[in-house]
């Protein structure tokens, strides 16, 4: 299924319009009613509860944004719903509450995190609950992940639904070390994009020159990027990418 329409013209707003000089964190209702208030779309991050659920929330761990600490994934999602995001009023919402809220009025651009740790077969769960909760949603959505196997299962569950892929050098990337050579070789060649019937990218904006880039938009791939923080780097961006996710200012 191809990228709507509305993905290419409305700047995606990472983790909604959150300001915390404002009393706004990320990935919080507040933060996605400030997007849809401006105009904006919006780039979200799911988590899994230990209920199965789909959770909107970035870390594995709850430390950074919340008072309290450990993983995510050993919390239900009702004790999920009763943590307090750091910085302002909300608590962590689940996908279900934010698909109500947004309601097709901007487009919703979902990041499903790793579950499998290093990017592995190990996944499923997340991916699934995700993929019910989309199947009666009718306003513009896509799915992504850094994980091409969290995407063939979405794909699986979902047909109809726009796919794509986070990509960035993976080779340079620290956080990706303990990946065989040849796999973060593939995985920074995006050779799982066709196999997958992928739509789009959204590429780290710091490597957007990078070949396979500009071939997969000659065939028809949409290019997002991503994390743009300045009108400088977005006019940079904006040279390659048809869109951006950004923050720390307004696109």
């Amino acid at each position: 299924m191809a990228l709507h329409p509305d993905f290419l013209t409305k700047p995606l707003a990472h983790r909604g319009l959150h300001d915390l000089a404002k009393g706004i964190p990320e990935n919080s209702p507040a933060a996605f009613q400030a997007a849809i208030d401006a105009g904006y779309g919006i780039e979200l991050d799911l988590q899994l509860s230990a209920d199965a659920q789909a959770m909107v929330f970035h870390d594995d761990l709850l430390d950074r944004l919340t008072d309290e600490t450990g993983e995510v994934r050993v919390k239900t999602a009702d004790k999920l719903g009763s943590f307090r995001l750091k910085g302002g009023q909300d608590m962590i919402p689940t996908l279900a509450q934010i698909l109500a809220q947004v309601d097709g009025q901007v487009p919703l651009l979902i990041e499903i995190k790793d579950q499998d740790g290093a990017l592995g077969n190990d996944v499923g769960t997340l991916e699934v609950a995700t993929a019910r909760l989309l199947a009666n949603y009718t306003g513009p959505v896509a799915v992504m992940s850094f994980n091409p196997h969290a995407m063939a299962v979405v794909r699986e569950n979902a047909p109809d639904l726009a796919v794509g892929l986070v990509t960035c050098d993976f080779a340079a990337d620290e956080g990706w070390a303990s990946l065989p050579p040849e796999r973060l070789a593939e995985l920074t060649n995006i050779v799982d994009y066709e196999r997958l019937g992928a739509c789009f990218i959204s590429h780290d904006r710091s490597d957007l020159n990078r070949p396979r880039v500009a071939e997969l938009k000659t065939t028809g791939a949409a290019i997002l990027c991503w994390t743009v923080r300045s009108a400088e780097e977005e006019a940079a961006a904006r040279q390659i990418a048809d869109n951006i996710t950004f923050e720390g200012y307004l696109a």
